[in-house]
């Protein structure tokens, strides 16, 4: 308790949450947050804890906290960085499976707490309503879209609980006139008579259709719109952004994410890796990602480390072991040698090279001989990186090794590829080892979707792409635009009418089907009204689009597929979820049944969302009813 003497305009809130329960990395930053000026306070590493992964703590136990020396901020960490230093070293992370600790009941927008007690005030809240969230135009000037981020909506749902010390901030900053009840009742709020429905995770959807069906309470439904939508947008944007550049590139080439660097924040970034991997990226530069997620990690090296060698001087270990004998080899010399040998075959001089160059990829590969992959463009691509990559490479192969290849971080990637690609092949028959002709070159250097599109068509000799500001940041499209909408209460239908047809909702409780036709293909998606029939493969029918009375088409499908799956009742996840490698799998099915014209990058054909003409109907009518008649003068 002596980090609560040291902030006494926090005792109240925080005194609890020591005392009874846990202190979590989330309970600290409050503290940090709420009072920064404090003295700085070192947290013994066996007293940390982990609420994700442990039990509550007993009454009995304390902890043990040590005061440090009211030194000056130049002086000494912060109070910020004291604690956060220590948490991040020894409390033991949350694993992929857990639900991030930033994702809270308070993480929302204000107005929903109002709302909630507007309704709750009004004896409103109990009322049964129906929500949809659904999207209303595909991101990218593309017509598909990939829905992510189910899993972490659906444990924000399990876990959703109001805390003490949100219920404290609540009542400090809301207006003193609410009721007491008010809070209590939002004390013991669970999610557990909710039902939601929902598209797998991964499958492609497209707009105006509902991605999750929230039904229950008024008041729990609504204030659950916020989080969602929040879970949902980017996680769908960046997925679909990363499906795009692996349709750009074909299923044959390597995607990286590098994106970590460039990311809107640590949050960002985390989501980022996992949801272009969910997208069909291969693997991630992001540490953490790989950890949580069993993403697959790849890095090499920064020109930093080539810059911080000038010569072979430089070099503190110069020698390698042999990968099978053991014995002591002469690296560096055999790579001097190597370098000597290349010049006629590369038509380079090797006095030329850059040495510094040289001593880093001698020095990185004597620390990963198994794993050499070296960045050749800090000074010239063709007459030092290459030169200097292909004589360590060499030397490599005589102590038992073989390199994996180089990156390319700047220049024109076409040419470059191509003419590093057949030295390759040069070298590879000079000296006998067909396998150097099949080095991996990896290209990064800024790349985005239009990159990848121009490349193919001018052709290159790239295995690996390194991608990151423009897959992450989704430049092209910075949001996508979800929305969250109530379409029934107490079993009557609702309508939220525009000017803008765009805007206006589609009322009422739903279904959603997938219609496929012959060839397995996808041919349209299809609303239904809750209580209509499934449609059924082989019964022609008439499909509506919903809001353009002279667009319709009779369809026969082959088969027939509903989409909505219950997954949250009785307070429960009601399946098993899928692993992301499954979700990953199972989203490149998804594209895969799509026609190709739909996925093309230049001019795609629009997939048809549709309508059953009772649907069709029954909207109009409502709409019509909801919108005032106006009075000519």
């Amino acid at each position: 308790m002596d980090v609560i003497q040291h902030m006494p305009s926090i005792n109240h809130i925080y005194k609890d949450s020591f005392m009874k329960r846990e202190l979590t990395d989330i309970d600290i930053q409050r503290l940090v947050d709420t009072y920064p000026q404090s003295p700085s306070i070192h947290i013994k590493p066996e007293s940390l804890y982990n609420s994700a992964q442990s039990p509550s703590l007993s009454d009995n136990q304390k902890f043990d906290l040590e005061e440090h020396s009211h030194s000056s901020f130049r002086e000494s960490n912060s109070t910020r960085d004291s604690l956060l230093s220590t948490v991040s070293e020894k409390v033991v992370l949350m694993t992929g499976a857990e639900q991030s600790s930033v994702v809270q009941p308070l993480l929302t927008d204000l107005y929903q707490i109002s709302m909630a007690y507007a309704y709750w005030k009004a004896n409103k809240h109990q009322e049964m309503s129906t929500f949809d969230l659904y999207f209303r135009k595909n991101p990218f000037c593309g017509e598909y879209t990939l829905f992510a981020g189910l899993e972490e909506c659906l444990k924000f749902i399990r876990d959703y609980k109001f805390h003490s010390t949100d219920i404290e901030y609540l009542r400090a900053s809301l207006p003193t006139y609410i009721e007491s009840e008010f809070f209590d009742y939002l004390s013991k709020l669970n999610m557990n008579d909710l039902k939601v429905y929902a598209v797998p995770e991964g499958t492609v959807v497209f707009p105006r259709l509902p991605l999750l069906r929230i039904e229950g309470p008024i008041l729990k439904a609504q204030l659950l719109e916020t989080t969602l939508l929040t879970l949902v947008n980017y996680a769908s944007l960046v997925a679909t952004n990363a499906a795009r550049f692996r349709s750009a590139i074909g299923a044959d080439k390597t995607l990286l994410e590098f994106g970590l660097r460039r990311a809107q924040g640590p949050d960002g970034g985390l989501s980022a890796s996992k949801y272009c991997y969910l997208g069909g990226f291969d693997g991630t530069s992001n540490v953490l990602a790989g950890k949580l997620y069993g993403i697959p990690i790849r890095g090499t090296h920064a020109h930093a480390y080539v810059n911080s060698y000038e010569c072979l001087e430089d070099l503190n270990e110069r020698d390698l072991s042999d990968r099978i004998s053991g014995e002591r080899r002469p690296f560096t010399d055999l790579c001097i040698q190597y370098l000597n040998e290349l010049g006629p075959i590369l038509r380079i001089l090797p006095e030329e090279t850059h040495k510094g160059e040289l001593a880093a990829f001698i020095s990185y590969a004597i620390a990963f001989p198994t794993n050499f992959l070296a960045l050749v463009d800090t000074y010239d691509v063709l007459k030092s990186g290459l030169p200097n990559f292909l004589a360590v490479a060499r030397a490599l192969h005589e102590c038992n090794y073989q390199a994996i290849g180089l990156r390319l971080d700047s220049g024109d990637l076409a040419y470059l590829s191509v003419e590093v690609r057949e030295k390759f092949h040069e070298v590879a028959v000079k000296f006998n080892l067909p396998y150097m002709g099949h080095f991996n070159i990896v290209a990064s250097n800024d790349i985005n979707e239009d990159t990848l599109v121009s490349l193919e068509k001018q052709g290159h000799s790239i295995d690996t792409f390194g991608i990151g500001t423009h897959l992450v940041t989704c430049q092209r499209q910075p949001a996508l635009g979800c929305v969250y909408k109530l379409v029934d209460l107490a079993g009557s239908p609702r309508i939220k009418v525009s000017q803008d047809n765009e805007k206006v909702t589609i009322p009422g409780r739903k279904n959603l089907y997938r219609l496929y036709g012959h060839d397995g293909k996808a041919l349209c998606d299809l609303l239904t009204r809750i209580d209509e029939p499934e449609p059924q493969a082989g019964i022609r029918m008439l499909s509506r689009h919903p809001f353009l009375e002279q667009k319709r088409a009779y369809v026969t499908p082959t088969s027939v597929r509903n989409l909505y799956v219950l997954y949250w009742a009785d307070g429960e996840i009601k399946m098993s979820l899928p692993t992301l490698k499954e979700v990953r799998a199972y989203a490149r099915e998804q594209i895969d049944q799509l026609r190709k014209d739909h996925i093309r990058d230049l001019n795609p054909t629009p997939y048809k969302m549709s309508v059953t003409n009772d649907l069709f109907q029954f909207m109009h009518k409502l709409w019509m009813k909801s919108v005032p008649i106006g009075e000519l003068d």
